[in-house]
């Protein structure tokens, strides 16, 4: 029998880890397995310390009880609360067989008297062991991913709001992205309210991180935006209650949360803009691309506990769209160059993609589209980052 110290390179072959001291048992083990040329590779620890050592390169333990380190059944215990899935099989005597009918309550897959077992029939109970093992966890694998992803669409559907709006004049399109080729959730909202005098209140923000702890704070804050909006709350003060809810209801210290939140006046000739440690909007004119001046900007939400933000007005032209983003869609890299894409390659991106199509205003969803495939093709692939896009057209 050979050492566990190497790992296995036949992949048919079932690795056997035989946990027993006594080595007359061991030989006879060796020997019924030997009979029937089964196609497993053995090896052998004589103590409950060493086989926990071996227990990752092995698919099947075949565990005798009586250990001199591990009394009745709490060696496969020990064995069953490590992280490797293997399939464990109990030896036990003539005298303990009620020990094995306990020790697949316990969470074996099986066990054999010693004595009682032919080669035959101990190379099936560990083919049928192992097999049944993998099925469970193969099993157990598709119900943890069905429990993600249905809880991933819960949160998904609370970070991805329907804006409340109304009139002909104003059209909201947006994107979302989760990050990377695995889809991970993060912490990206956004949210759009028209009142009922016409004035248009927009936010987009990202909860530092990824992760489901992440997505609920982003549907938190998304949420309170929301009713304090509806609650007819000054931009500004808004902007301080969700750094305070933030602060209260963040999962770890440090925790921060970058916004821009943009009002947008009923007759549509300005817009005022608050920047929490976020991009600046871009202002898009025909096929100029204005980036807006940072001078009002702030430190994100969830920072310094006294923190303020102020707005910045800007004009706003006849035939203006105005698009808001997170910093995932910047901060893909670029195949061929060390840097990230950046706000600047950013607005060369909608540049060309504006100056190819004059009329890209009649279908601002194309533009969307469009800017988010040619990042993608520019970084090799799925952003790393998860992303949130929002476009934002004067239909008049």
């Amino acid at each position: 029998m050979a050492g566990l110290s190497t790992p296995r390179t036949a992949v048919d072959r079932i690795s056997v880890l035989l946990v027993e001291d006594d080595e007359g048992d061991a030989v006879l083990v060796e020997a019924l397995l030997d009979e029937v040329e089964a196609d497993v590779s053995l090896h052998r620890a004589r103590t409950l310390r060493e086989a926990e050592r071996l227990l990752p390169n092995a698919d099947c333990v075949l565990l005798d009880l009586g250990l001199p380190d591990t009394t009745g059944l709490d060696g496969l215990t020990r064995l069953l609360g490590h992280p490797a899935p293997v399939a464990i099989i109990v030896l036990t005597g003539l005298n303990d067989e009620h020990q094995g009918t306990r020790a697949v309550a316990a969470g074996a897959e099986d066990y054999l008297v010693k004595g009682q077992v032919d080669g035959v029939g101990l190379a099936r109970s560990i083919r049928y062991a192992v097999g049944r093992k993998r099925a469970e966890e193969t099993h157990r694998q598709l119900r943890e991913e069905q429990l993600l992803a249905a809880e991933k669409t819960r949160l998904e559907r609370g970070l991805l709001p329907s804006p409340i709006l109304h009139g002909e004049d104003l059209e909201v399109k947006f994107r979302y992205r989760p990050g990377g080729s695995r889809m991970l959730l993060g912490g990206d909202f956004f949210d759009a309210v028209r009142a009922s005098d016409g004035t248009l209140q927009v936010i987009i923000g990202d909860v530092c991180g990824h992760g489901p702890d992440e997505a609920a704070l982003g549907v938190f804050l998304r949420i309170a935006w929301r009713a304090l909006v509806l609650a007819g709350q000054e931009p500004s003060r808004v902007l301080r209650t969700l750094h305070e809810i933030l602060e209260h209801e963040r999962h770890q210290p440090g925790l921060f949360t970058t916004a821009c939140m943009v009002t947008i006046s009923p007759d549509r000739r300005w817009a005022r803009v608050y920047l929490a440690g976020h991009p600046e909007p871009m202002l898009l004119v025909g096929d100029r691309v204005v980036e807006l001046p940072r001078d009002r900007a702030g430190l994100p939400l969830g920072v310094l506990p006294d923190s303020t933000w102020s707005g910045l007005d800007v004009p706003l032209p006849p035939g203006w769209s105005m698009l808001l983003y997170t910093d995932g869609l910047v901060e893909g890299r670029v195949l061929g160059d060390v840097e990230r894409l950046g706000s600047e390659r950013l607005i060369e991106l909608i540049g060309d993609i504006t100056g190819e199509r004059p009329d890209w205003a009649r279908e601002p969803s194309a533009l969307l589209d469009d800017l988010i495939s040619r990042v993608k093709e520019l970084n090799g692939g799925e952003l790393d980052d998860d992303m949130a896009v929002l476009l934002i057209t004067d239909r008049d």
